[in-house]
């Protein structure tokens, strides 16, 4: 694919200098242009219109968008005692130290002190000597020196990739953190849509249960049969028999919620919502694609490990090159303590090493696996970039269909209940039957469920939007890896 090129060569470090790669050459998500806004219906608390309103970003915290102060609540304290989250910034934290400790015995020459005291002995006769065996004390102290001069940047391009993974650690600190919120509001909005259909059948199941009671008077007096009655009870317990279903849906929902804030579920402390608490943002910001991959923590993290690749390679293809050590030594050494630091018994030394491989068949294998690893790492980028592009489209176009699907749900339900309430006086006046009203009656709960279904998802559409377009990450400033590349050593 054209939006991934990785420049291989460079004038750094040995191996390739790596250089984010180019965005996608797209100007729209949708092979269709989107309408300028959605559908609006003036019915429900969901069915205002959206418009799609080009963005830099969306807010950080984008759930308060929707005016809700138990979600914002529920959703600040998940953000502080998320275990899920404690992780992930502990990664990040490990991964920050681990950089530190390798930049630490890197870039600077390693000085040790040295302190040590010994007992020797030897054979005088082994030398042709009278006098039997001789023993001593030999005192050592003094301080070493030790400095590779990584010429081909065999250092420095492992502490680019460790500088990478910090890098990754931090934007999956930022998909963690955006998944969290999310989920919490995706589960409020559930629990939510299922408190009100537990309502509405409820509702439903009073009103039957009111029929049942009147034909049951109306059998007394002979003006129905127990045909008539019968029917309605059927009525009444399909109808209960949908509640179990929805109540264990709710209970789901509130453990989740639980366990997404850091709490117990059976001593959660979990706000019951309904629809009509949230509303629905008016404006939908939509980022261009040029500028989204910037914005997408999934999308940034799989950069970082496709720049950790390209620095790994490096340190495989430096493992070729000759590695040059510096060691300087000064110190003290005398059979008396007391004489240990004086002048004459001073000692130094001063050592540069040089290895260069010259057989080692292992090391070109190296290299040539950890290229391998960079095109893998290059392909997992792309597949990333392609699925987020993907993600983007289909919450667009459902979007904008979900808003048709409650508008022609809010007509239905509306045309249903003008049926029932035309057949409830027909039957009044005897020009209806039970039957009639029991299909009529049916038409209304089944259209009223769906339209709290299409609400829900109008909020779940606007949810799944502002993730996709990043949840308003903080990346970090600047990416750790891009501070370490080097550009003082040639490439041979």
């Amino acid at each position: 694919m054209g939006f991934v090129l990785i420049a291989l060569t460079g004038c750094t470090a040995v191996g390739p200098d790596f250089h984010s790669p180019a965005a996608p050459d797209v100007a729209q998500y949708t092979q269709t242009t989107l309408p300028k806004q959605n559908q609006a219906t003036n019915s429900t608390a969901q069915g205002t219109a959206q418009s799609y309103t080009p963005a830099q970003t969306v807010p950080r915290d984008w759930w308060k968008q929707f005016h809700n102060p138990a979600l914002n609540a529920l959703i600040a304290r998940g953000l502080t005692t998320s275990p899920t989250l404690t992780a992930a910034e502990a990664k990040f934290r490990q991964a920050q130290q681990t950089f530190a400790a390798q930049a630490g015995s890197t870039q600077l020459p390693q000085v040790n002190g040295k302190l040590a005291a010994q007992s020797q002995g030897i054979n005088n006769s082994a030398f042709g000597q009278n006098g039997g065996k001789r023993s001593f004390e030999l005192y050592n102290a003094g301080l070493s020196v030790t400095y590779n001069l990584d010429l081909f940047g065999a250092n420095r391009r492992a502490l680019e990739a460790l500088a990478a993974q910090a890098d990754y650690q931090q934007y999956e600190l930022e998909a963690a953190r955006l998944s969290l919120a999310g989920n919490i509001a995706i589960q409020a909005i559930a629990q939510a849509m299922l408190n009100e259909q537990i309502a509405t059948t409820e509702a439903i199941i009073r009103s039957q249960q009111d029929q049942l009671d009147l034909v049951e008077k109306r059998i007394k007096l002979g003006a129905a049969t127990r045909s008539d009655a019968l029917s309605l009870q059927t009525q009444i317990q399909q109808t209960r028999a949908t509640l179990p279903p929805l109540r264990t849906k709710r209970a789901q929902a509130n453990h989740l919620l639980a366990t997404l804030t850091g709490q117990l579920p059976g001593a959660a402390s979990i706000p019951q919502f309904t629809l009509a608490d949230f509303v629905l943002p008016d404006t939908l910001p939509v980022i261009v694609p040029s500028e989204w991959v910037r914005a997408r923590p999934d999308i940034q993290a799989s950069e970082a490990l496709l720049h950790a690749a390209s620095a790994q390679y490096g340190v495989a293809v430096s493992n070729l090159y000759p590695q040059i050590n510096l060691t300087g030594t000064l110190g003290s050494q005398s059979i008396a303590p007391e004489k240990l630091f004086r002048p004459d018994s001073l000692i130094w030394s001063l050592i540069a090493g040089l290895t260069q491989p010259i057989f080692n068949g292992g090391l070109k294998a190296g290299a040539d696996a950890a290229h391998e690893a960079l095109s893998a790492a290059a392909a997992n980028y792309q597949q990333t970039v392609l699925d987020g592009l993907r993600n983007v489209a289909d919450v667009l176009r459902a979007s904008t269909n979900d808003a048709d699907t409650l508008a022609a749900q809010t007509a239905a339900e509306q045309s249903a209940q003008a049926s029932l309430t035309l057949i409830e006086q027909q039957l009044k006046l005897g020009s209806a039957n039970y039957l009639q009203l029991l299909i009529a009656q049916q038409q209304v709960a089944q259209t009223r469920l769906l339209t709290l279904t299409a609400r829900a998802q109008r909020l779940n559409d606007t949810v799944a939007l502002y993730q996709a377009m990043g949840g308003g990450m903080t990346s970090p400033a600047p990416p750790m890896a891009k501070n370490t590349t080097t550009h003082d050593t040639p490439t041979p």
